[in-house]
């Protein structure tokens, strides 16, 4: 893949008192602008969390503009990409940059022994260890490693309640945890160890992270790893995997869901056929109309491109009408 055609996406964060946030916002944003970057940033008094996707140049004058800003220890992971996989840029300002529900657990204060992507198989082979995927149900479905106890989350604000009813009376044991790029563990781990549990590690950088340094011969990974991107999902080689996403409950689809009878593109797939309802399904089948409707007309319709687009006709439109309002008037004013 040529550079000039490629997208880094880059995943951070960071946890560092943090200070001016609103300020901090509007600096972001007029990079994102600059360098048309897209993805999600979140800022919170406790630091900055977010995936991010643009040109190299772009990504590298942020990190650096980051940096300036106090930021030197973030944890960051590169993959690449052909296209451009968010539809538009988001900047928020949240209570936590992680949520679980808890903002006074600190993992500046406290948090679990780091274990390098290259020392993490021997880690997890150890029959001793508890292995924990602190990861959500529909991420855990389509890869972990083996042998690593689903808590059967929908949300990491549920983690804290399944942590005090399996590892009740565990404080003695090894725990090894992982996520997705690090900044879970980060507090799932701080949260044992302000509950008495001293023996508590986690994977350093995450998946991704493993995924990026640990050769696919030595890998211990099974499946592909969730992205919150249009990518859905990236192989053992960082590559764009193979499942996709139901448009109506979020949840990543194989070849196989979409074989099912239950399966109607935009409006309904195997995993959410039972708990949405008709009148969901009559919004998400509205919506899926419009999108299907925007693509005959060659229009765009959702995020970024979508606006700039739209933008473009209305002036297009404008313009049209201009040189026909001039016309009539050149017609009316004609003498015979």
């Amino acid at each position: 893949m040529e550079d000039e055609e490629k997208f880094v996406v880059c995943a951070i964060y960071q946890f560092i008192k943090t200070d001016n946030l609103e300020s901090l916002r509007k600096e972001i944003d007029a990079i994102f602008e600059q360098n048309s970057i897209r993805g999600t940033v979140l800022i919170a008094r406790e630091g900055i969390n977010g995936t991010v996707s643009g040109r190299e140049t772009g990504i590298n004058d942020f990190l650096v503009f980051l940096s300036q800003k106090g930021f030197k220890k973030l944890s960051v992971k590169k993959s690449v990409t052909s296209q451009q996989p968010f539809l538009r840029r988001t900047v928020k300002i949240k209570r936590e940059i992680v949520t679980m529900g808890l903002p006074d657990i600190d993992p500046l204060a406290s948090a679990g022994t780091y274990i390098k992507p290259e020392d993490w198989n021997e880690m997890i082979s150890d029959p001793n260890v508890i292995l924990i995927d602190t990861r959500n149900e529909y991420e855990i479905k389509v890869g972990t490693f083996p042998g690593a106890i689903n808590p059967g989350t929908k949300t990491f604000r549920e983690f804290p309640k399944f942590a005090k009813t399996y590892l009740k009376n565990k404080s003695e044991k090894k725990i090894a945890m992982f996520c997705t790029g690090g900044i879970r563990c980060e507090k799932s781990t701080s949260f044992l160890k302000e509950n008495g549990f001293e023996n508590v590690f986690h994977l350093e950088g995450g998946i991704l992270k493993y995924l990026e340094e640990v050769p696919t011969e030595k890998s211990l990974w099974n499946g592909e790893c969730f992205v919150f991107d249009n990518r859905v999902t990236v192989d053992q080689d960082l590559q764009e995997g193979s499942f996709e996403q139901c448009h109506a409950c979020r949840t990543p689809i194989s070849k196989e869901d979409k074989l099912s009878q239950d399966f109607v593109k935009g409006i309904s797939c195997p995993h959410c056929i039972e708990t949405k309802t008709d009148h969901d399904r009559l919004r998400f089948r509205e919506r899926q109309k419009q999108i299907n409707l925007a693509a005959q007309r060659k229009e765009i319709h959702l995020g970024e491109e979508a606006k700039k687009d739209q933008k473009n006709r209305k002036r297009e439109k404008k313009e049209r009408l201009k040189k026909i309002s001039g016309k009539r008037d050149s017609f009316t004013d004609s003498s015979y």
